[in-house]
């Protein structure tokens, strides 16, 4: 293994679990056709997996070999590589929030930015460009319920908000509804009913 190979996986190696590596972030030890070969042989060699055009993240080696880190752990690390909101889509908002039993199959998660691919081993995880609206409140109980109520639509949105009342602390169904401005007319009308039970 070349030198600056060592010096890739030593740099992976020193990043939290999901973190992802690009040719332009590893340019202080080398030029870009030499960090890009060296990137593509580790990928090669299973030393790294390549998770998109470019993106490559360092598998977990654990008791029984190695594996892709955590879905979770890349996409918060790629999310705040790049400066984006990104967050669970609305079926698996509903599926915590006790709205559904239905257990999402596919990852997909709601991004600020473009929409995208990323492969971990054999998952692909889908990033999908979403309106500001659905992305508010990340890692919130208000944000959650929010996305629920857009999975579910117009025509389920009375009984999740009936759900939501008995599930959600007051705190986070005000929060809900004083976001209403910035909902579509049809789930802000829905919200609206928060107000004057709240």
């Amino acid at each position: 293994m070349s030198n600056l190979a060592q010096q890739v996986l030593a740099h992976a190696a020193s990043m939290p679990e999901g973190a992802s590596l690009s040719a332009k972030a590893l340019l202080h030890l080398g030029s870009r056709a030499a960090v890009d070969q060296a990137l593509s042989r580790l990928a090669r060699s299973g030393e790294l997996l390549r998770a998109g055009r470019g993106v490559y993240v360092l598998p977990v080696k654990g008791k029984f070999g190695a594996r892709a880190p955590e879905v979770a752990k890349v996409v918060q690390e790629w999310a705040s590589q790049r400066g984006e909101t990104v967050v669970g889509n609305g079926a698996a908002a509903a599926n915590a929030l006790g709205l559904t039993t239905q257990v999402p199959v596919r990852q997909v998660f709601l991004t600020s930015g473009r929409s995208r691919k990323l492969k971990l081993g054999a998952q692909t995880v889908e990033l999908k460009h979403a309106p500001p609206w659905q992305l508010l409140y990340p890692g919130q109980a208000a944000g959650e319920a929010i996305r629920s109520l857009a999975w579910v639509g117009p025509s389920g949105s009375q009984a999740a908000l009936g759900q939501l009342r008995q599930r959600l602390p007051a705190s986070e169904l005000l929060a809900v509804a004083n976001a209403r401005a910035r909902l579509p007319t049809w789930l802000a009308s829905q919200v609206s009913s928060l107000v004057t039970r709240a």
